[in-house]
């Protein structure tokens, strides 16, 4: 394995400081379950970027990490349906509880390709809402055209879940020092992008 270089640990902890500089400022006039959603994603975003310094890539072979990072993508969708598409908060957030619970327990209770198609959907899911939700409201003139950069990083996000998942389910698009070489880069450029489109809300 692909062992975590200087320069990957700079990139990361400059994605750490972007997700702890969003955590900070936050969206200013948005309600409780946008506001929380948010800042657990980026949380759990910092802690993550935090978690790869320190352990390195080794990491990533981790339940609990795996575990972790899917509420990233899970809470910022769950914070654009609640702030945009208010009337399918509910809907979403069961199936943002649901899919949670059904990663935790296929992870552990039945490791291997079906944790993987689960995981996999539920980042689907997600990820296209990240990416298509302020990319149309932007076009539509529901947003600034700015904020069309969350569904950059919603792209990115999606591009680094597909990698991930692919490989875990032993069928990789990349090789895995290929995938390891990236996934810096490509969270820092994820993280910039949602910070610079969140600029926006």
């Amino acid at each position: 394995m692909k062992k975590i270089s200087v320069l990957d640990r700079i990139l990361l902890l400059v994605t750490g400081l972007l997700a702890a500089y969003q955590v900070a400022m936050g969206c200013e006039g948005l309600g409780t379950l946008p506001t929380a959603s948010y800042t657990i994603g980026f949380g759990v975003l910092l802690v993550a970027g935090l978690l790869l310094i320190i352990l390195g890539f080794e990491a990533l072979d981790s339940s609990v990490v795996v575990i972790v990072s899917t509420v990233i993508p899970l809470t910022l969708s769950l914070g654009l349906v609640a702030e945009h598409l208010t009337n399918f908060t509910t809907p979403y957030l069961i199936f943002v509880v649901i899919g949670f619970l059904a990663i935790v327990i296929t992870r552990y209770a039945i490791p291997g390709k079906a944790a993987t198609i689960v995981l996999a959907v539920v980042h689907g899911v997600a990820g296209m809402i990240i990416f298509l939700l302020p990319i149309i409201l932007s076009l539509r003139g529901d947003a600034p055209g700015g904020f069309a950069l969350v569904g950059v990083g919603g792209a990115l996000i999606g591009v680094g879940g597909l990698l991930l998942s692919f490989l875990k389910a032993g069928k990789p698009i990349l090789s895995r020092d290929t995938i390891m070489t990236v996934l810096p880069g490509l969270l820092l450029l994820m993280t910039a992008a949602f910070v610079a489109g969140f600029a926006f809300c």
